[in-house]
């Protein structure tokens, strides 16, 4: 690894983070993922210094003043984080307009151990235990650094006015895994505090996500095309309601977590229902057996499909908060479980940057 820039100091909630951008010369190998970004994000903790492999379409350690829109795209479980920074590219030439030259796109890539032994990454680069950054679970090395803690500094650099004179808005999407970590965050993070003084915008765009966080131990009865709640059953799933499932046993390396609920899930479910939040739905992703589908007993009680997984919690929420819901679903006809197909396609263009109408979508609950 080579170059790196110093860029200045951030100072956030007690904590200083110094933001470092350099490109990476990190060498391929036949690993478990196929490609490591080409740019770092330097973040320094109290713990020490840590590099987060990044993809962006400018460089923003310069003034960008002509930016009114950045759009940070969360990989899946495979991590691909070039095929969905190109799907964003793509989306915003498909928005039209001047929207491609008025956005920056962000891609961070959520490394797991086995890349960074497959690549010979150096030490310094974040890794984090299969799967678990979607939760906010620390990282396994360098630092015990919260996947959610790196997405706050993402957020904290673009709501700087030194560098995005005039950003209006910020736009946080992800897909299969990234739309499991975007669901959570929206819940438990601190976008919406940090860009506050700014006057900067959030949305949270969640995509065919395998599961859904319930602030209580209701869960989906299918009866038809009626959807019913119910209390889960311990006896068939002891740990259903556990974070990130529920609200329950949040562990010790997910202390971002546990300290944003400090003082209890209401507040938090309040504030959620208050959110500018977009579950984007594919229509076809209806296969029960779809190879990265979540069919632990937590997941399989949320309902059989994505889709009916994401139809029950949208209704869960109208049911709780009928009168002040800021929230909505849209379908996109036909595509199954693809990030390519869904953000490229005219409800996926819409969600990211509003240059369209897409319909809004609801469900009966009882």
């Amino acid at each position: 690894m080579k170059g790196f820039r110093r860029v200045g100091t951030w100072r956030w909630l007690g904590m200083a983070l110094l933001l470092v951008l350099a490109p990476v010369g990190w060498a391929q190998h036949e690993a478990p993922v196929e490609k490591v970004a080409s740019h770092t994000f330097g973040l320094q903790t109290p713990h020490g210094g840590s590099q987060m492999p990044i993809e962006l379409s400018l460089d923003w350690t310069q003034a960008q003043p002509q930016v009114t829109r950045a759009v940070v795209i969360f990989h899946g479980k495979g991590r691909d984080v070039e095929g969905y920074y190109h799907t964003a590219l793509k989306a915003a030439d498909l928005a039209g307009g001047d929207a491609a030259k008025t956005s920056i796109i962000v891609g961070p890539q959520f490394l797991n151990e086995e890349d960074a032994r497959a690549h010979g990454l150096p030490g310094d680069v974040l890794r984090w235990r299969q799967g678990a950054w979607e939760a906010g679970t620390d990282a396994a090395g360098p630092v015990p650094m919260s996947a959610y803690e790196v997405i706050d500094a993402i957020v904290g650099h673009l709501a700087d006015r030194r560098f995005f004179p005039n950003l209006k808005t910020i736009v946080l999407a992800g897909h299969s895994g990234g739309g499991q970590a975007m669901q959570r965050y929206a819940i438990v993070g601190h976008a919406d505090r940090i860009v506050g003084a700014a006057g900067i915008r959030i949305r949270y765009v969640v995509a065919n996500p395998s599961s859904y966080m319930y602030f209580t131990d209701d869960r989906p009865r299918f009866d038809g095309g009626a959807i019913h709640f119910a209390a889960g059953d311990e006896g068939k799933c002891r740990d259903f309601n556990h974070w990130k499932y529920g609200p329950l046993n949040i562990h010790d390396d997910e202390s971002y977590v546990k300290k944003s609920a400090a003082d209890g899930w209401q507040p938090l479910e309040d504030a959620f229902a208050h959110k500018d939040v977009v579950y984007l739905l594919g229509t076809a992703d209806v296969d029960p057996h779809q190879e990265d589908l979540d069919v632990t007993c937590q997941g399989e009680m949320e309902g059989p499909t994505r889709f009916l997984r994401g139809q029950a919690y949208f209704a869960w929420l109208k049911q709780k908060h009928a009168a002040d819901l800021n929230q909505r679903m849209w379908f996109v006809p036909g595509v199954a479980h693809s990030a390519g197909k869904m953000f490229t396609s005219e409800c996926g263009v819409d969600a990211l940057f509003e240059r369209a109408t897409c319909k809004d979508e609801g469900t009966a609950a009882h």
